[in-house]
């Protein structure tokens, strides 16, 4: 089992941005970028045209660690002081299971642990302290 912890910023559209800044400032290579307009689209959830062009998920990488970025998803208020959050990843559905089980005790969840397009089991969830973790199975781990 291999579990990481990887900061996630959550952009208010300008992830672009700060990740063009983080590669000039401290040398960070790209390793995965992929805007909202990229994504599949939902009938149930049509996207903006003017947010097609935001972050929906990337990773940089900055000497041996990693950092993840995504703008505001389209509608979703931002708010300062919760656009960095934790992401726990592992290669292990049950493992990823046991932390969503963990966390949420107390806590609010967010978005259930579910399949995904991007992972077989993801949630959000903001634990009883007010840290929101993202749960993330990575099955490339």
């Amino acid at each position: 089992m291999a579990v990481k912890l990887i900061p996630y910023f959550v952009m208010n559209g300008n992830a672009t941005e700060a990740i063009q800044f983080y590669e000039k400032t401290l040398g960070a290579k790209v390793a995965f970028k992929q805007t909202f307009g990229e994504m599949p689209e939902n009938p149930e959830m049509p996207l903006p045209a003017e947010a097609k062009s935001l972050v929906s998920h990337a990773t940089i990488q900055i000497g041996e660690d990693v950092i993840m970025f995504s703008d505001t998803f389209p509608g979703q208020p931002h708010q300062s002081g919760n656009q960095v959050t934790i992401c726990i990843s592992s290669n292990d559905k049950e493992q990823s299971s046991q932390f969503f089980q963990a966390l949420k005790e107390g806590g609010q969840v967010e978005m259930p642990l579910q399949e995904t397009f991007f992972s077989p089991a993801y949630a959000i969830v903001i634990d009883k302290f007010g840290v929101t973790w993202q749960i993330f199975t990575d099955s490339h781990q």
